[in-house]
């Protein structure tokens, strides 16, 4: 039961854009499903699905790997005003502190921004640990990361 559902969850991410895990469990229940939010809740992190942005500046679900938007450094600005919370360094190193299971997507973003003073970034659920290589450059990243912030 659950492979089959999980199956058809699949299918109705690709086909429909899906914002909220109440929203998906709408469309199974239509479709014959008995499920609850937490079922479902549990169906996404078992899959492993994501929110990538829409065109519309809004979030839906979708597979790892998902065509992501062409424009990155949008992507980057977005997440970086609607998710970061603090900044701080010490010596060679920048922790970006974000709300809660934002860290990860945000890392990702920085990593594919392919800053070649960034040599390595860690991230948690709120928490990103950037690597800066030389020492020297922490002060411009830190102001390259405040001005996308705006």
């Amino acid at each position: 039961m659950k492979a089959r559902r999980q199956m058809k969850i699949q299918e109705i991410i690709t086909k429909e854009t899906i914002h909220t895990q109440e929203e998906l469990a709408d469309h199974l229940r239509e479709i014959g499903y008995d499920v609850t939010q937490a079922t479902v809740s549990r169906d996404i992190k078992e899959m492993g699905l994501i929110k990538v942005p829409t065109p519309d500046e809004d979030y839906r679900y979708a597979s790892p790997g998902a065509a992501q938007p062409i424009n990155s450094s949008e992507r980057l600005k977005r997440r970086m005003r609607e998710t970061v919370v603090t900044i701080n360094d010490s010596e060679n190193l920048i922790v970006i502190r974000t709300i809660p299971g934002n860290a990860q997507a945000l890392a990702d973003l920085i990593d594919k921004g392919n800053w070649e003073e960034i040599i390595g970034t860690v991230a948690g659920d709120d928490t990103i640990l950037l690597v800066i290589k030389p020492l020297s450059a922490v002060v411009e990243i830190r102001k390259r990361i405040t001005d996308i912030m705006g």
